[in-house]
């Protein structure tokens, strides 16, 4: 397995072929701008219009793969989307409509009230309930950053949840599939099977993601700053991620 250090300063990627390709999309980071709060992403006619677009003249092989939940996703994409991975992979809406989800962890609740009495000693801390993961996003009070991981790490080593890290947040999830899981799950259904998987991501969230899209004949485009990952290419950040969609062919 690859991992491309951030000094060989990655290439973007060729125009995307609409002819033989499979699309994976993050959203977060990817698609939409990364907000202080989760909840202020809303809909964006350029984003919906272009993955509605797209997702046709791929003839329906295009998948949002998020951490966020699968009503947050229908939310910001205005229901623009049919195939989507959500809460990391713990949920999987096929492209047939049908839903997908592993049995929550009975420890979540504890994570949750754990996570919200930080919050409240803490403003700026934000908890966001996924229904399957809980996370604890610190983007507003950054000093916080070695409170909120202590405490996820301890819950995790307690609980047997997941401790699953992101860009100003730590999450505790319900163990089971992950993107990279989704990504195999969705190559072996219509209407993804044969074709080749491309990935766009921008978090550490997403090297399961650019990991199956390269072991399966394809590969993951990184969004945002050089750092060490499983992507083959990169882009700068969410405009020229969305530019470099409007430019397949």
């Amino acid at each position: 397995m690859t991992i491309h250090d951030l000094h060989l300063g990655l290439e973007a990627p060729k125009a995307l072929p609409l002819q033989g390709a499979a699309l994976f999309l993050d959203l977060d980071g990817t698609l939409a701008p990364i907000a202080a709060r989760p909840q202020d992403v809303g809909p964006d006619p350029r984003r919906t219009g272009l993955v509605q677009r797209l997702s046709a003249a791929m003839g329906g092989r295009l998948a949002v793969v998020s951490g966020r939940a699968l009503c947050d996703i229908d939310r910001i994409l205005e229901g623009g989307v049919r195939p989507v991975s959500a809460v990391h992979g713990l949920v999987r809406r096929r492209a047939d409509g049908q839903v997908e989800q592993t049995r929550p962890h009975p420890c979540l609740a504890l994570a949750r009230e754990e996570f919200e009495r930080l919050a409240q000693e803490a403003p700026g801390l934000l908890v966001e309930d996924k229904g399957l993961s809980v996370a604890l996003h610190y983007r507003l009070a950054p000093e916080r950053a070695g409170d909120v991981q202590a405490a996820a790490q301890r819950l995790a080593e307690a609980t047997g949840l997941k401790r699953q890290d992101g860009a100003m947040v730590c999450e505790l999830r319900t163990p089971g599939p992950s993107k990279g899981d989704s990504v195999r799950a969705f190559l072996g259904e219509a209407p993804f099977q044969g074709a080749a998987p491309v990935f766009v991501g921008d978090d550490v969230t997403d090297e399961d993601g650019f990991a199956a899209a390269a072991a399966l004949g394809g590969y993951g485009v990184l969004v945002g700053p050089a750092r060490r990952t499983q992507a083959e290419f990169r882009l700068q950040g969410v405009d020229e991620a969305l530019d470099w969609l409007e430019d397949a062919r």
